[in-house]
């Protein structure tokens, strides 16, 4: 069956794309998931369905007028200019270890992101 309809949730290809770029990028550059792992898993999917939606990861956290020029922009592409400069994620995906909501953890499982994205309906 064929559903024409497009779908509200991140492909699982692309979904485990943005979970092993995040573990990975978490790893390079010192920083931490969030304390709360929902927070992680939202923000997860959120990167994933604009990689399939817009073929790049575009930060899910913010407002934008034409998403498509923004990706060509490039400034909000995950790992995005304030991230990569000074280690500043309004998602709250990259923590560094002095903030009071970074958690532990540099890894999160396919399992959790999609128990999180299931519970959310």
């Amino acid at each position: 069956m064929i559903n024409s309809e497009p779908s509200t949730k991140a492909s699982d290809k692309s979904l485990e794309a943005m979970r092993h770029f995040s573990e990975q990028y978490a790893k390079r550059t010192g920083t931490f998931f969030c304390s709360e792992s929902s927070v992680t898993a939202v923000v997860i999917e959120g990167l994933a369905k604009h990689k399939d939606d817009l073929g790049a990861p575009l930060c899910p956290c913010r407002h934008y007028e034409d998403k498509e020029a923004e990706v060509n922009a490039a400034y909000w592409n995950c790992p995005c200019v304030p991230m990569r400069e000074r280690k500043e994620c309004h998602c709250m995906l990259f923590l560094t270890p002095e903030n009071d909501f970074a958690g532990e953890k540099q890894e999160i499982s396919m399992e959790a992101i999609k128990e999180v994205r299931d519970s959310m309906g």
